[in-house]
């Protein structure tokens, strides 16, 4: 049995390996710094989990202990200027990890990169941490793919929301760009079938699907998929990839500080120079996935509400672990905070499954406008807004990005922790909770904290504070009472 290391494991391309590689027979274990995140995934009673840091030598050297194949699925794009850095720490401390450790493969999952073109930021990184890994002294096989379609990819909403919500687009030079696109699940059979590669194999392999499309040409294909009519648009050579950043960031659910990284990418030609893969992974016998049918199989996944990772799911490599608010004290500094506590009169269950339904298509039960007003005004600063959504209408699980919020905690039955990941002078986080006594009588608590950075943060929380009571306060009246009539409803 082959034993694997999957790296960026609660990733969107990592969480969907995982079980691909589960069902092909290898013994599977995953690195990640929260085990919680891991453990809302399916997969997680099949898999050992190694808690750790992918930036502390210590922890990837246990990680790599008996490891025969390391699949290298880590970024930090999106993390800010000097992303490219990192990753080549990052890269170099694996790869003389997996060394040291006898691995006998490192798979890793890079962009494609073109011939005498300057590269973006982005390519040139992931070209340099493809050559530490094949410089390793550990056969690796690096696979370059362009734009990756699928349901919840960065790539895929990116080319969806810009289609959808845009019938005449004004739009930059790198719409005429020469794309090869790939369907995520030619990626996943890939890379799960490269862990057998001979021996000496030590090397890049570009992977593509079967149409070379430019970036409006796919956008035309989407719209025809989706059933959308024809799109139009105007080009404007001279607009800069930092506002095609911001556009992107305003219109997408994928904000400007990991927008910009992949419209930079754009203005590279991104087509296969070899298909070198196949004389050891040959096609599938159907062919390869064209674009129109990964579209219409991401777009199918999207209405069953079957999208098992989306690119919002991943945790950026090397990004600073931040503090957790406890009771009764907490050591990060100053919080402030924002306590109420109101009986309701429906079972703890009906109203935990409210709680549990909060955001995305069903909203935040409190002034509506005000939320998307919050919401834009983050997105024009550069932050995620409200456009994220949820993976899942329902059912919430550690890691899941909530709108503007991300999941930290929850014990699925009385207990949901929300971290602020709008653009804030400090950290916040809102925490929801269900109680109840011998009396049967059910309590509904609800905290929101802030811990400030600097003057900044000192004046934010108090301009924001006389907003307290009307937003938070009729938040919890409104979740109550659609508890209540959950419980009417029920009873009828």
């Amino acid at each position: 049995m082959t034993r694997s290391l999957v790296t960026g494991a609660t990733g969107y391309v990592g969480g969907r390996l995982v079980p691909a590689l589960l069902d092909a027979g290898h013994d599977v274990r995953v690195l990640v710094r929260d085990p919680r995140k891991a453990r809302g995934h399916a997969w997680a009673d099949r898999v050992e989990i190694v808690q750790g840091d992918a930036t502390a030598p210590a922890d990837v050297a246990r990680a790599l202990e008996g490891v025969d194949v390391l699949y290298y699925l880590l970024h930090s794009i999106g993390s800010g200027r000097g992303f490219g850095a990192t990753e080549l720490e990052i890269a170099r401390s694996f790869a003389d990890a997996a060394r040291t450790a006898g691995a006998r493969r490192i798979v890793y999952l890079s962009g494609m990169v073109p011939r005498d073109e300057e590269l973006s930021e982005h390519l040139r990184s992931r070209s340099a941490v493809a050559q530490t890994l094949l410089d390793s002294g550990v056969p690796t096989a690096v696979l370059q793919a362009g734009v990756v379609i699928g349901s919840g990819s960065a790539s895929f909403e990116m080319l969806r929301y810009l289609t959808e919500r845009l019938p005449v687009m004004v739009t930059p030079r790198w719409v005429h760009t020469r794309i090869q696109p790939i369907a995520i699940r030619d990626v996943l059979r890939y890379l799960q079938l490269a862990a057998d590669l001979p021996a000496d194999v030590n090397r890049r392999f570009d992977i593509g699907g079967p149409d070379v499309l430019t970036y409006f040409a796919m956008m035309q294909r989407y719209a025809a998929v989706a059933g959308l009519p024809r799109r139009r648009v105007l080009p404007v050579p001279v607009l800069s990839p930092w506002w095609s950043s911001h556009w992107v960031g305003l219109v997408t659910p994928v904000p400007a500080s990991l927008a910009r990284p992949l419209v930079e990418s754009l203005r590279n030609t991104v087509v296969a120079s070899e298909h070198d893969i196949a004389a050891f992974i040959p096609d599938p016998p159907d062919g390869l996935t064209g674009f129109d049918r990964a579209v219409e199989l991401a777009l199918t996944k999207i209405r069953e509400l079957d999208v098992p990772t989306r690119w919002s799911s991943a945790a950026t490599a090397g990004a600073p672990s931040e503090p957790l608010p406890s009771d009764p004290e907490w050591a990060g500094g100053s919080l402030y905070t924002d306590e109420r506590s109101r009986e309701v009169d429906a079972s703890p269950e009906r109203l935990w499954e409210v709680i549990e339904g909060i955001g995305g298509e069903n909203g935040w039960y409190s002034w509506p406008f005000a939320w998307r007003v919050r919401g834009l005004l983050d997105r024009l600063v550069g932050g995620p807004g409200l456009r994220r959504g949820r993976r899942d209408r329902q059912n919430l699980a550690v890691g899941d990005v909530l709108d503007f919020w991300r999941v930290e905690e929850t014990d699925d039955r009385t207990y949901l922790r929300l971290r602020a990941e709008m653009r804030l002078p400090g950290l916040a986080w809102l925490e929801l909770r269900v109680g109840s006594d011998e009396g049967g009588s059910t309590t509904f608590h609800q905290r929101a904290l802030f811990h400030p950075r600097g003057l900044l943060g000192q004046l934010y929380w108090w301009s924001v504070w006389p907003f307290h009571g009307i937003v938070f306060g009729s938040m919890q009246r409104n979740i109550a009472r659609a508890a209540e009539d959950r419980r009417d409803v029920r009873a009828a």
